[in-house]
C-alpha cells in the first residue's frame, strides 16, 4: 500500500537513507527539516548537531538526489518553548532532564505529527535506529545505536504513525548504503551533545540562564565541606567538578536542594537504589500495567538494563529492582521493556532504598 509520508530529515546520514528507503518502497514522500534555532549559528556547527545551516543544506541535497520534494519548517519557537525553557526549568528544579527525548516526544512526534495528518499525510519517517513490530517499539538489530530509550515516551497513536526504516539494519550498513546511493552525508560524523548549547559547556549555559548564586556542599551528617555556584549545575551521581579538594575518598553527588540551593555528596554506596517512582506513564507495547509484572528497565540512553517489578499504582508508575541501581536522577526516564520490546515509560520522581526512602535528586 502506498502512503504518503513525511521524511524529517535532520541532515545527517540516517535520516537521509531513512527517506531513502521509503521512496524506494513506493511510498510518496516529502522531506522535511526543522528549523530549531531563529539564529542557527548559535547551535553547533561542523557538522556536530542536528539543527545547523550545514545540516539544513545537507538535508536539502540529499533529498535532491533521492528526488523527493523538500521543506523546511519553522520550529524555533515550539523548540525554545518545549525543549529549552524546559531544559532550563528542570536543572532549576534539581531534576536532570534528557532533552534529546524531550524533542523527540514533543517536536518530532508531536508537533510535527500533528501538521503532517493536518496536511494529509499517513506517517513520518526518521533515522532513528529502532524497529517497529505489530505496532510495538522493538530495539534495534544494532545494539551500540539502539534508540528505542528516547523514544519510549512515545504514544500508542504516535508510534502508530511512525516508520522507521533503518531498524533492521546496523550504522555501518547505513553509511555503506549511502556511499552506493551517491549520498554526501555517507561519511558524516554523527551528533553528539546538546544541539542548543553551541560550546558544550552545560554549567555555563545554565548559570548564563539562571545566574550563579553561591551555597554549600554538605556530606550526609549535614557537616558543610565546601561551596559552589549554583546547585543548578549538578546531577546526581556526579563526581568530577565538586572541587574538593584533598578529600580521602571519592565523593558523589547524591542529591540536589534547589530550594536551600544545597548539594549533598558522599560515597558511591550511597547511589545505590532500588525503588523508582515515576510520573506521567505512558503505554505503547501494551495496556497500563496494574498488577507487578516481572520486566526490564533502562534508566538511561545506553545505560544498564535491570531486572525489575513494575506496575501502576495511582497514576504513578511504581519499579522494583532485582538488583540496586546507582546515579539514578529525577528527570530521566524510566522505560520498560518485556524483551527488547517497549512496554512503556515514565519520567522519574523519586528514588529509595528498602530501608528508607530519599528524594532522586
Amino acid at each position: 500500500m502506498t502512503l504518503r509520508v513525511l521524511a524529517a530529515m535532520s541532515g545527517g546520514v540516517d535520516s537521509a537513507v531513512a527517506a531513502a528507503r521509503a521512496a524506494e518502497a513506493g511510498h510518496d514522500v516529502t522531506g522535511v527539516h526543522l528549523a530549531l534555532s531563529k539564529n542557527p549559528q548559535s547551535y553547533r556547527t561542523g557538522a556536530r548537531g542536528c539543527c545547523t545551516v550545514e545540516d539544513s543544506r545537507d538535508a536539502r541535497r540529499a533529498a535532491d538526489v533521492i528526488g523527493i520534494p523538500f521543506y523546511v519548517w519553522d520550529m524555533a519557537e515550539e523548540f525554545d518553548r518545549e525543549v529549552v525553557q524546559d531544559f532550563v526549568a528542570e536543572y532549576s528544579a534539581g531534576r536532570t532532564p534528557n532533552p534529546c527525548l524531550r524533542c523527540n516526544e514533543k517536536i518530532k512526534f508531536e508537533a510535527v505529527l500533528d501538521r503532517a495528518i493536518a496536511l494529509g499525510f499517513d506517517a513520518v519517517a526518521t533515522g532513528h535506529h529502532v524497529r517497529k513490530v505489530d505496532g510495538r517499539l522493538v530495539r534495534s538489530v544494532d545494539a551500540d545505536k539502539d534508540q528505542s530509550y528516547v523514544l519510549g515516551v512515545l504514544t500508542r497513536e504516535q508510534v502508530a504513525h511512525a516508520m522507521f526504516p533503518l531498524g533492521d539494519c546496523t550504522k555501518d550498513e547505513v553509511r555503506a548504503e549511502a556511499d552506493r546511493r551517491g549520498l554526501s552525508v555517507a561519511d558524516k560524523p554523527d551528533s553528539h551533545d546538546i544541539c542548543f548549547i553551541a560550546d558544550g559547556d552545560t554549567a555555563g549555559f545554565l548559570n548564563n540562564r539562571l545566574g550563579g548564586e553561591p551555597g554549600p556542599i554538605k556530606d550526609e551528617s549535614g557537616e558543610v565541606l565546601g561551596t559552589h555556584n549554583g546547585a543548578h549545575t549538578f546531577t546526581v551521581g556526579q563526581r568530577k567538578g565538586l572541587n574538593l579538594g584533598g578529600a580521602p575518598d571519592r565523593r558523589y553527588v547524591l542529591s540536589i536542594e534547589p530550594v536551600n540551593n544545597t548539594v549533598t555528596v558522599g560515597p558511591r554506596s550511597s547511589l545505590r537504589v532500588d525503588e523508582i517512582v515515576g510520573q506521567r506513564p505512558v503505554w505503547s507495547g501494551c495496556d497500563p500495567i496494574t498488577e507487578p509484572t516481572a520486566c526490564t528497565v533502562q534508566l538511561r540512553a545506553h545505560g544498564e538494563v535491570y531486572g525489575c517489578t513494575a506496575w501502576q499504582r495511582d497514576g504513578e508508575l511504581v519499579i522494583h529492582l532485582d538488583e540496586p541501581a546507582t546515579g539514578v536522577a529525577a528527570g530521566q526516564a524510566a522505560v520498560l521493556y518485556d524483551g527488547d520490546t517497549v512496554l512503556g515509560s515514565a519520567t522519574i520522581t523519586a528514588t529509595a532504598r528498602r530501608e528508607e526512602t530519599a528524594p532522586a535528586g
